[in-house]
């Protein structure tokens, strides 16, 4: 089991993976969502959000305005790290069960292009 500071450097990691996807990229497949990552192991639960500028860093407090996030994903403390460090593929991952995302299809179809 990795540790709550392990999982933020994991997610610090995908925002800057994130920005290195074009622009191109984003404006024809992102559209703005408040996103949740629950760490399923360690009980804590990140909330971030994505839009076509990029993808904004991940806090452990939920946004301010209360709204519950559109895209929710839940993982296990290791296999955010190895899915950050390309060790794990997500269709795999999802397909076995060792995430869950919880979102509408057209976001589901939308992010699958960009992961």
């Amino acid at each position: 089991m990795a540790t709550v500071e392990e999982c933020r450097a994991a997610l610090e990691k995908l925002v800057e993976q994130f920005g290195e996807v074009s622009a191109e990229d984003r404006a024809k497949h992102v559209v703005e969502r408040r996103l949740a990552c629950r760490i399923s192991d360690l009980g804590v639960t990140f909330y971030g959000r994505i839009h076509r500028n990029g993808l904004d860093p991940f806090k452990e407090v939920a946004p301010e305005d209360g709204r519950p996030a559109e895209v929710k994903l839940t993982i296990s403390s290791e296999d955010l790290i190895s899915l950050v460090n390309g060790e794990l593929d997500m269709g795999r991952a999802l397909l076995g069960g060792r995430v869950k995302i919880d979102a509408s299809l057209g976001d589901l179809l939308r992010l699958r292009k960009l992961l």
